[in-house]
């Protein structure tokens, strides 16, 4: 009987602890045990805050399609109690995984593989014990798990493990995934991120590209990128994911695509990379003209124009041997270098005569624009940049006189690249310049420095490979693309372009250019158009853009009440804040399709009141997120202020109404719920059946979520629940792996040079430890 009680006292324990313990959640996942006293298990249980977490490294190897990963935290417990736990990492989705190491401080342990069967075993059994149903976001993954060892209050614990994956190519595509997503588990932000990742191709590398973070490149050569991303005391709300491309042809190009047939709008979204060869490009390099237009009126006297000189000298430096330059710089008048275009070995003597210039007199825009294109030439490239820190005060000033004016002198050979510095500057000028030349504005707010902004442009476009792109889809239609027309591409750079399209399909894409005045053309074949599934970051990537191309055309074109509503639909679906849509982070109200009609309504009649404002702080502010977001790379983040409000789980957004989160695809006046009760069979069958299920799932106790326009509401545990009827998803087939890069045989080679224990891949039979305890209590 004293047994019996015992286990009934250790059950209720474990219970009572599991309700007060948060795991300590990062990539890999630390699950507390319950508190050991002296005596045996502690009369009362504490309430356990999660373990902080010092640093969190991770540094990648890519070698002949094979990924090593070293992974490398420190948890802290912070507690006053000793804690013991149960280690978890989630395997990336897909990762064959056929070596691994694992170390906690720097001693081998013993650690265990699960398949995806057993780990989803694993994590719902967790999300049962302790009602967070945050690890549902990897019910499609296997994982590594271990004990790990007493951590004493204060002390820290060292885990590090490695592990190695197969890469394999789609379409010369390769996709590398790490599980960096810790936002939904912890409120401890990570002290410091780092992840490192290295390339080594024994064919030519293209494209880089990553849509999830912000990353350096750095480009060795042909065969070799480094890629890095750094932050401190943040909360990643998404895994790292990185795509490279490789190919033997000058210009690469692949393709992403993503469709969902089950959805209301069924057309498909696509991301295309296009980068050329950076050994071909420096050996082949283009003849250009470059014009340098420098404002020096008695606005940019001091530091500005000193900074502007800088910029100057550096472009000069940075020529390529049979490129051609001129300068002019402006105030009440032009001056003027040289009266035609002059080559590099002309460069010393137009340094001094830079260093000569001085900042005075007012601004004459117009005349400088018009003597700069008088100088450019209708065959070579010509790369004209305009830098001015002010409006036009002298000859002509109206800005749609100016802009008619340059119409008329313009060469197609030109790409204009305006510089507005500080804030006195016209927004609708400069970007209007740009926009009608395949050029993009930049703006150099106050503290800002001048030369490191035109000499970071510079590099980028100092290599022109190949001008006037045309892309051709075949019988596949292609609409909404963004940018559009399309960039030049340069060495060392890519153009990364979004769109839509409607049938699926494989057909080959042709890229048409010029090389020096040649017209090139390149083919693509196999490019596949999916029917269902894919790259699920797209639909919300094209929306950014889009959104900022709107935005962009009511600022410069005056506003219209459907591009208005247009941006309010987009916004509200994919979780996207705007000027017009500030109800989706501030208002606790339902947001369907009568509510959206009122707000763009309301948004376009303000527009309508509100006076036009082109320079200012705020004019210049506006243009620049406007910017950003029609070149966004990873669709805009949001503030961690909107985060309380506002999540994003794959395609779908999710606000907070009510204490739900709700949708924003339900429309409470046209729609019906299922209601299934949290914690029920029906709950993890859900959440198996379809990876948005277990992503929505995944954000709490309570969600509606819109599948194949039907609403399935998660309710509290014990209340009624409907049938569940759930959709037949389509199921995706994996890609072919290309001919010329199929994915390579390799043996369970050493991971690195330090001795720890390696296990096979799979593992069977295996369970949590906290989930053994449970089962044996059970027994018992």
């Amino acid at each position: 009987m004293l047994q019996k009680r015992t286990v009934l006292s250790i059950i209720l324990l474990l219970v009572l602890t599991l309700v007060f313990t948060v795991p300590a959640f990062a990539d890999g996942i630390i699950i507390p045990h319950p508190p050991i006293c002296d005596f045996g298990p502690c009369p009362t249980p504490p309430q356990i805050s999660q373990l902080a977490i010092a640093y969190h490294d991770v540094r990648v190897e890519i070698k002949d399609q094979v990924a090593v990963t070293h992974v490398d935290q420190v948890f802290r417990n912070d507690n006053p109690w000793t804690i013991e736990g149960t280690y978890i990492f989630p395997i990336p989705v897909d990762a064959a995984v056929n070596d691994f190491t694992l170390w906690i401080d720097g001693e081998p342990v013993e650690g265990k593989v699960l398949s995806r069967d057993e780990a989803r075993h694993v994590y719902e059994d967790i999300v049962r014990s302790m009602r967070d149903p945050a690890l549902l976001e990897y019910v499609d993954r296997g994982a590594v798990q271990a004990s790990i060892f007493p951590i004493a209050p204060g002390e820290e614990r060292r885990i590090e493990l490695e592990y190695t994956q197969v890469l394999t190519a789609d379409n010369g595509l390769f996709h590398y995934n790490y599980p960096l997503n810790t936002e939904k588990f912890s409120t401890i932000p990570l002290e410091q991120v780092v992840i490192s990742v290295e390339i080594d191709s024994p064919v030519s590398i293209k494209a880089v590209y990553s849509p999830s973070h912000q990353i350096d490149l750095t480009r060795q050569d042909d065969r070799h990128a480094l890629v890095g991303y750094e932050d401190s005391f943040i909360k990643p709300a998404t895994d790292f994911d990185l795509y490279f491309s490789v190919a033997p042809e000058e210009v690469g190009l692949n393709l992403l695509t993503y469709r969902d047939p089950e959805s209301e709008d069924p057309d498909g979204f696509f991301l295309l990379m296009a980068a050329p060869s950076i050994e071909h490009a420096t050996n082949q390099v283009i003849p250009k003209d470059v014009i340098f237009v420098l404002d020096r009126s008695g606005s940019m006297d001091g530091e500005k124009f000193r900074q502007a000189q800088t910029a100057l000298h550096y472009v000069l430096e940075h020529l390529n041997p049979n490129d051609r330059f001129n300068i002019i710089s402006f105030s009440t008048s032009t001056q003027i270098f040289a009266a035609e275009m002059q080559g590099v070995e002309e460069r010393q003597d137009a340094g001094r005569w830079v260093d000569s210039l001085s900042a005075v007199g007012s601004t004459d825009i117009n005349r400088a624009l018009l003597e700069a294109l008088n100088l450019a030439s209708r065959t070579r490239p010509t790369i004209l940049i305009f830098l001015t820190d002010g409006l036009p005060t002298e000859g002509v000033t109206d800005p749609e006189s100016i802009l008619a004016n340059a119409r008329q002198a313009m060469r197609e050979t030109v790409r204009l690249f305006p510089f507005g510095v500080g804030y006195d500057v016209d927004t609708f000028l400069l970007d209007s310049m740009a926009l009608e030349n395949r050029g993009t504005t930049s703006y150099v707010t106050p503290g800002q420095a001048i030369d490191e902004s035109v000499s970071s442009f510079f590099a980028k476009v100092s290599l022109p490979v190949l001008t006037d792109l045309e892309l051709d889809f075949g019988e596949v239609v292609a609409f909404d693309l963004y940018p559009d027309p399309l960039p030049d591409l340069f060495a060392g750079g890519q153009m990364i372009l979004l769109g839509r399209y409607r049938s699926a399909g494989v057909e080959t894409i042709r890229l048409e250019g010029y090389i020096d005045g040649e017209p090139q053309t390149f083919d693509y074949p196999g490019q596949r158009f999916r029917s269902s599934g894919g790259a699920d970051f797209l639909p919300r990537l094209w929306a950014t853009r889009k959104i900022g191309a709107l935005l962009n055309e009511i600022r410069l074109s005056g506003p219209e009440e459907e591009t208005v509503a247009q941006i309010v639909r987009l916004s509200i679906r994919y979780g996207i804040v705007t000027p017009y849509t500030s109800y989706l982070v501030t208002e606790p109200m339902a947001l369907g399709a009568d509510a959206q009609e009122g707000i763009a309504a309301q948004a376009f009649d303000e527009l309508l009141a509100m006076p036009t404002i082109v320079s200012g702080e705020k004019a210049v502010g506006q243009a620049a997120a406007e910017s950003e977001y029609r070149s966004a790379d990873i669709a805009v983040p949001l503030s961690a202020q909107d985060q309380d409000l506002v999540k994003i789980a794959g395609t779908h957004t999710y606000r907070w109404l009510e204490g739900v989160w709700t949708d924003t695809q339900f429309d409470p006046q046209s729609m019906g719920t299922l209601k299934i009760p949290f914690l029920s069979e029906d709950y993890f069958e859900l959440a198996s059946a379809h990876p948005e299920f277990s992503l929505a799932l995944s954000l709490g106790e309570q969600v509606i979520v819109v599948i194949d326009q039907q609403a399935y509401q998660i309710v509290p545990e014990g209340q009624a629940g409907d049938a569940l009827n759930l959709p037949e998803f389509p199921v995706t087939v994996d890609e072919e792996i290309p001919v010329g890069l199929e994915e390579p045989s390799y043996g369970p080679a050493p991971i690195s040079a330090k001795q720890g224990l390696r296990l096979p891949c799979p593992a069977s039979g295996l369970v949590v430890g906290l989930a053994v305890l449970m089962a044996a209590l059970r027994r018992r």
